[in-house]
């Protein structure tokens, strides 16, 4: 195996490449999650009992099996929450509980939480679930696309963005191509299932230790279902096992369901869902349809596009919306479109309810971009990055002509073009595509296929209020800080980031900074961990605190353009050691406490007429893929990986390399191995690991070649010039199904179209 970590490290800079800041207590064991907490005699455990059909109503409810079960304390319906009976994060459209003793219940989905059993013991809650005697109305459910266009089930109306007259310009340009692709969900498998712990305080208070990427929306959703005050709920989020955004609304239920049992027993009290009823449970990525149509003449620029894109959201709203909106401003990937429409239509089915999934649906519009791309390529007889070079968006600088979104943002940052130049290289691309062509001629079964592909993605919330964060800094008397934001660790190394932007403005060792769990009860409001903004928003936050904190022990040592760097801080005409400093100012009674903010300049959104700034900036990156192919078998893997990302200035080297080869790795997963299939009825039948095929160590390729953009600089004012890093790469994963679908057109010897995920029954079906 080759990596170019080492002189990729060198590259971006030595400095600041530190391990995460759980290394060592992730190999020891160490590390503590909400599992692992010590349980106290007391606490009870809980497990939902679970709808086994997909769609219709409950005629009966048998619950006297349940009590009477051994272990067993009470068992919980609608009837017993105080407050709302809902967990939807957007529209009021998801009961905590379907079932009511009293108004019976309506069930959406297979798997679809109806009661909750409170037990001694986690094994008797399991165990008495099963015995309820259910007794349903069933009707016949819609699972896909299809089905929800012929019933007319969609979650919201149609929405559109559009540029230029998009029917025109196809319908002159001299060529011009229809095109389809399909692809499934992804199943975020954190390896830390959705878990919370609720312990009851004095008087209504309750506190929740919850596996969350959200902790003021699972305050939220605990404060309204139990009727509470926010400020009587503090939800506590050490770090996470994995998110990847499957924890971003989905621990809510979990969490809620912890504190009614905690509320109604007052006994502390634990629901950690067993790993088939996590999958059956929660929210995927969202599949998705796309059908485009383009007009292009003979040298493959691109005169004028249309796409409509479908999403299967689920049987709720959830975050369908904005997800569905981001793979719309993600329809043009790194391309320039003079004319463009894009439609899109959010399907109501009765499955779980699709969710947050990293990427957030940049990946579906990104994929339905390439597609195209590639079909392009094909018909001309040309090399797709051939095609792909002639529609690149302007490189930054380079004026006003092809720079505009469809959706009216100018692109003022476009760096794809140098990247993709300084990769072919490095790749050696071209030599090894001609290599592969000959390799291919001589070769009946076994064939090769290498993929270049780009991936421009835009990096802020996309609802708007969302782009804002808080940090609280403690300095003590012996010098050392307490740092705590909103963010949330989940294995990315944010923690580790956040503090070093910490260290590094008040000049000192990064050991001399304490991490902090994120709890409700110091930052108020935080929004989730999510959109790739955790770093730029928190560590913005974090330095107003800093700075604030300077500024007061500066002014009260009359040091005015103190610098502040290696334990010391030094003025014109004096210096001091921080220690010093610190313990001055306290016996001066000057705070050492302050609360930062910051909220993400520059973005404006009209919805209604789909025009603005939705994004503070892009993040670029590029790939080449080379795979092997057994065409009798479909069996493939990768050979080579060659990975080029801009990260800005790095702030972690170390952590960014981490991320991006994560990242990549999660995203040929999504289009290769990772299937969902749900049986006619609606039950997912890939709901454990002996069913499911995430990507493995076997399944890395055998050169992977990774580095951060040694040029990359943001252009906007972010922390230290640095660049988003946990989404982007995902997206590059698309190298890898691009290379499949060349190495089986080798095979084929004319345009076959491919649906995701590649599987190995998929290709040969391509094939055949």
């Amino acid at each position: 195996m080759s990596m170019d970590g080492a002189s990729a490290l060198s590259a971006a800079s030595a400095t600041g490449a530190l391990a995460h800041d759980s290394a060592h207590r992730h190999v020891a064991g160490d590390a503590r999650y909400v599992d692992d907490h010590a349980e106290p005699g007391a606490m009870v455990h809980l497990a939902f009992g679970l709808s086994a059909v997909a769609r219709g109503r409950i005629l009966s409810l048998d619950l006297a099996p349940v009590r009477a079960a051994p272990g067993v304390i009470r068992v919980l319906t609608a009837d017993d929450l105080p407050g709302i009976n809902d967990t939807g994060p957007v529209a009021r459209d998801e009961p905590a509980l379907a079932f009511s003793e009293r108004r019976g219940g309506e069930v959406n989905y297979h798997g679809q939480a109806l009661f909750l059993v409170v037990a001694r013991t986690r094994e008797a809650a399991r165990l008495a679930a099963k015995l309820a005697v259910v007794e349903y109305e069933e009707e016949a459910p819609i699972l896909s696309i299809d089905d929800a266009i012929a019933a007319g089930s969609y979650l919201t109306a149609p929405y559109r963005m559009a540029a230029g007259d998009a029917v025109d310009a196809i319908a002159a340009a001299p060529r011009r191509l229809k095109g389809r692709i399909e692809m499934g969900g992804q199943e975020h498998f954190y390896l830390e299932g959705q878990v919370a712990v609720a312990t009851p305080g004095e008087g209504d208070e309750m506190h929740v230790l919850s596996s969350t990427q959200h902790p003021s929306e699972v305050q939220a959703a605990v404060a309204h279902n139990l009727a509470l005050p926010a400020n009587a709920v503090t939800v506590e989020v050490r770090r996470m096992g994995g998110g990847f955004g499957g924890k971003e609304t989905q621990g809510a239920l979990i969490a809620v369901a912890a504190a009614l049992a905690a509320k109604l027993t007052g006994r502390p009290a634990k629901l950690r869902l067993d790993r088939d009823d996590d999958m059956i449970l929660t929210g995927k990525r969202h599949p998705f349809r796309v059908d485009y149509e383009v007009g292009f003449d003979d040298e493959g620029c691109i005169l004028g596009v249309r796409f409509e894109q479908w999403a299967n959201c689920g049987w709720s709203e959830d975050l369908s919306a904005a997800i569905a909106d981001r793979a719309m401003f993600h329809a043009d990937n790194a391309y320039f479109y003079p004319a463009a429409e894009i439609i899109s239509h959010r399907c109501r089915t009765n499955l779980c309810s699709m969710t947050a999934f990293r990427g957030f649906g940049g990946p579906q519009g990104v994929l339905g971009a390439e597609r195209m791309i590639q079909h392009i390529a094909h018909e001309l007889g040309r090399d797709p990055l051939t095609i792909r070079r002639r529609n690149f968006y302007a490189s930054a600088g380079a004026g006003e002509a092809r720079a505009m979104t469809p959706y009216g943002m100018r692109v003022e940052d476009c760096v794809i073009g140098e990247i993709v130049d300084d990769l072919v290289v490095a790749a050696d691309y071209h030599a090894r595509r001609a290599e592969i062509a000959e390799w291919n001629s001589q070769s009946p079964v076994m064939k090769r296929g290498i993929s270049l592909t780009p991936v421009k993605f835009g990096i802020s919330f996309t609802t708007t209020h969302l782009n804002q964060a808080g940090a609280l800094v403690l300095i003590y008397q012996d010098g050392s800080v307490m740092l705590n934001h909103g963010g949330t660790e989940m294995g990315q190394g944010l923690y580790r980031k956040v503090a070093q932007v910490a260290a590094a403005e008040f000049g000192l060792p990064d050991d001399a900074i304490r991490i902090t769990a994120t709890r409700t009860d110091k930052v108020p409001n935080t929004s989730p961990t999510a959109a790739s903004s955790g770093s730029d928003m928190n560590g913005m936050a974090v330095k107003d605190a800093c700075d604030q904190l300077k500024a007061r022990i500066a002014a009260h040592l009359g040091a005015e353009g103190a610098i502040f760097e290696n334990g010391m801080i030094r003025w014109t005409g004096g210096e001091t050691s921080w220690a010093e400093a610190v313990s001055s100012a306290y016996m001066a009674r000057v705070s050492l406490a302050a609360s930062g903010f910051y909220a993400t300049p520059k973005l404006t959104w009209d919805r209604p007429a789909a025009k603005g700034r939705p994004f503070y900036y892009f993040a670029y990156g590029a790939a080449v893929t080379e795979v092997l192919l057994d065409t009798l078998t479909g069996e493939n893997r990768m050979l080579r990986v060659d990975i080029l990302h801009d990260v800005g200035r790095s702030l972690n080297p170390a952590i960014d390399l981490g991320q991006v080869e994560g990242g990549f790795i999660q995203g040929v997963g999504w289009l290769t191995t990772e299937e969902l299939v749900w049986d006619p009825k609606g039950r997912l039948a890939t709901h454990a690991p002996s069913t499911y095929k995430i990507p493995t160590a076997g399944d890395r390729p055998e050169v992977m070649n990774m580095r951060l953009w040694a040029k990359g600089e943001n252009r906007e004012l972010t922390i230290r010039r640095s660049k988003a890093v946990g989404e982007p790469p995902l997206m590059l994963g698309v190298s890898a199904f691009l290379a499949l679908q060349e190495a089986m057109m080798a095979s084929a010897g004319e345009w076959r179209p491919l649906d995701a995920p590649a599987t190995a029954e998929r290709l040969l079906m391509a094939l055949d």
